[in-house]
């Protein structure tokens, strides 16, 4: 059995000798020096010593463009069996020193037992929901600073009443006078409910678990006996622990959806920081995490289309023992993305929209309806157009956004 936790890295360097920096980095994170040391010495530390797996040296024509993938595998006794551990260990002091990217982890078994993935994961959420075969149509509170329960309400009835599976906070919406978060549960799953007398349909409300790190599972513990079904968690700024901590606690009983915030200032520069990949996908589901949110690439707010199948594929990969996560592509999604969604995603996704939804010329309804419709017809097979044609929500939104 392997007992090693292997590091791929990206160094970008026009003159270094990349075999030479490799060594350098497996000796450096892990026993500080080697040759160094009493014969005697090795022997007691040679358990501890990183290992130099392999580096492919990419030459570019461009200044600045030359590369190497190098992967170094951690012994398992180096670190205990926990996310921070496992970082700051493989990429804690090695992230200062300049241009290198953390890329991909593979953890050992011993490591990933310690870790039981997210608690409900796509078959999960799909029994909650009991929608088994189409994507899932999620919805956005937007403009919620400053609103009193009432608006609130309102806003959330409107978003049910168009068909939507799941309804989240915004990742803003903290804790405040107007809304706290007992009561701003309590007042929209009343709305809820109202709504599926009309649309027959349940829906997830995700509330914005927020508030200070050691008080996180009792704030959690209030919205779920305020009756929320499922939670919101800004997992970058807390730290992926307190992700692991909420979604592995037996009282927790609710999906959780991860939130990319702060995810910017770590994957997008090729030079520094860590892979999408792993940042927003197998870390995230390694976590618990039950839906991953993160950037499409269709609308203002994108991330790379390759990043984005890399988290897609880290979300629903099969060899790794736990639940798979449901990802959810996100920003400047209309009814007529949802063919090319289902295209490049499938149909475990989670199709998730703002404004798109409130900006229907006919309002916040006629928008959640107008995704329904589109759903409705890729799923059949049938053209957008074709389908407005007897579908009037999805007529206006062809209309107002295009038709890809």
């Amino acid at each position: 059995m392997n007992h090693n936790c292997i590091a791929t890295y990206r160094l970008y360097d026009d003159r270094a000798d990349f075999h030479k920096k490799a060594e350098s980095i497996a000796i450096g994170l892990t026993v500080g020096s080697w040759t160094d040391l009493p014969e005697l010495q090795k022997e007691s530390m040679r358990k501890h010593l990183g290992r130099v797996e392999g580096v492919h040296i990419y030459e570019s024509d461009q200044p600045g463009e030359r590369y190497a993938d190098i992967a170094i595998a951690y012994p398992d006794v180096n670190f205990s069996h926990d996310i921070p551990a496992l970082l700051v260990t493989v990429f804690g002091k090695l992230s200062m020193d300049g241009r290198v990217k953390l890329i991909d982890l593979q953890w050992s078994d011993d490591f990933q037992q310690a870790f039981a993935g997210p608690k409900f994961g796509v078959d999960g959420v799909r029994k909650l929901l009991g929608v088994y075969d189409r994507p899932l149509l999620m919805s956005i509170f937007k403009s919620v600073i400053g609103h009193d329960l009432p608006t609130l309400k309102e806003q959330f009835y409107q978003q049910a009443l168009g068909g939507v599976d799941l309804i989240k906070d915004d990742e803003i919406l903290f804790e405040n006078p107007l809304t706290p978060i007992q009561d701003r549960v309590r007042a929209c799953m009343e709305a809820a409910q109202q709504a599926e007398q009309t649309t027959g349909k349940k829906l997830l409300y995700a509330a914005n678990l927020t508030g200070s790190t050691f008080k996180l599972r009792e704030q959690a513990l209030r919205a779920i006996d305020a009756g929320a079904n499922a939670l919101l968690f800004n997992t970058l700024s807390y730290g992926y622990d307190a992700l692991h901590g909420l979604s592995a606690d037996k009282d927790i009983n609710v999906p959780i959806l991860a939130h990319p915030a702060m995810a910017g200032a770590l994957y997008p520069s090729p030079h520094y920081g860590i892979s999408a990949s792993l940042l927003l996908g197998k870390l995230m589901r390694l976590a618990g995490a039950d839906l991953i949110l993160f950037p499409s690439p269709y609308g203002s707010v994108t991330m790379p289309r390759e990043d984005n199948q890399g988290i897609r594929a880290a979300c629903l990969d099969t060899h790794m023992p736990m639940n798979r996560s449901l990802p959810v592509p996100s920003a400047g999604i209309h009814p007529a993305l949802v063919p090319l969604i289902i295209k490049d995603f499938g149909t475990d996704v989670v199709v998730n929209a703002g404004g798109g939804v409130h900006g229907h010329p006919d309002g916040t309804a006629s928008g959640g309806q107008a995704f329904v419709q589109a759903i409705e017809a890729t799923m059949q097979g049938i053209q957008l157009a074709d389908y407005a044609a007897s579908h009037a929500e999805l007529q206006a939104a062809l209309h107002m956004w295009g038709n890809k």
